[in-house]
């Protein structure tokens, strides 16, 4: 089931504040970017984090799940979607542990 578009934006607006914020629609379902960084994912209107250390001691206890069939599990974020300070803040020690992604080479 391919995500809406509102629950994207719903998922930026309430991160706004965690840096320059994005996403970019992918079969269906959406990355979210933080400062270029690929920092969680939209899919069938749910919101999956990136797990990081950083992530894991901010939530305190996450649940983890994939986003899609094979992928690797994610923090599911279900709980504070309506705190844009806790979900900025969450995205932005993610964004923080992540590394800078690599240019494809042509």
């Amino acid at each position: 089931m391919a995500s809406d578009k509102s629950f994207a934006d719903y998922i930026l607006e309430q991160i706004q504040d965690a840096g320059e914020v994005s996403s970019i629609k992918m079969f269906g379902e959406y990355g979210v970017y933080c400062d270029g960084k690929i920092v969680a994912l939209v899919c069938d209107n749910q919101f999956y984090v990136k797990p990081t250390g950083g992530g894991r001691s901010f939530i305190g206890n996450p649940v983890e799940a994939a986003p899609y069939p094979g992928a690797k599990p994610y923090f599911l974020i279900k709980e504070n979607l309506e705190d844009p300070d806790w979900m900025s803040e969450l995205i932005k020690i993610t964004a923080n542990e992540l590394p800078v992604s690599k240019k494809k080479r042509k």
